[in-house]
């Protein structure tokens, strides 16, 4: 079983930065490609990014330019830089662990899902 909590989101104005974070516990995921979704109320769960174990990023078009998907295996962590935040970056951000089969844009190939965080851009 692996535990993932995310943390690091808040309320903050457009143009800002945020770092989330997400970190594991229970067995190490170090060998496992990690994802970041987001879901904005009444919407669908959303890819966000997704890093593998040696840390080859890919990213959302939507979002490409201001995220940036990073892990430090050592900790079991893994990280979610979002620059020049926008309104519509509000939504419940949360990492989970890709099962290592199956496109890991799809959200229903992973396994393990954090609570997930907050976050809140106003303009």
């Amino acid at each position: 079983q692996v535990q993932l909590v995310e943390s690091g989101g808040g309320l903050v104005q457009a143009g800002e930065p945020l770092r989330l974070v997400c970190a594991a516990s229970g067995r190490t995921v170090t060998n496992y490609r990690m994802g970041w979704f987001r879901q904005a109320p009444g919407k669908e769960r959303k890819f966000v990014a997704a890093i593998t174990w040696s840390g080859n990023a890919d990213l959302a078009d939507a979002v490409k330019g201001r995220f940036t998907i990073s892990r430090d295996n050592a900790e079991n962590t893994v990280y979610l830089q979002i620059n020049s935040l926008k309104p519509e970056d509000t939504a419940v951000y949360y990492c989970a662990v890709h099962r290592g089969s199956g496109s890991y844009y799809n959200a229903a190939n992973y396994d393990y899902w954090g609570q997930g965080t907050q976050v809140t851009v106003s303009s």
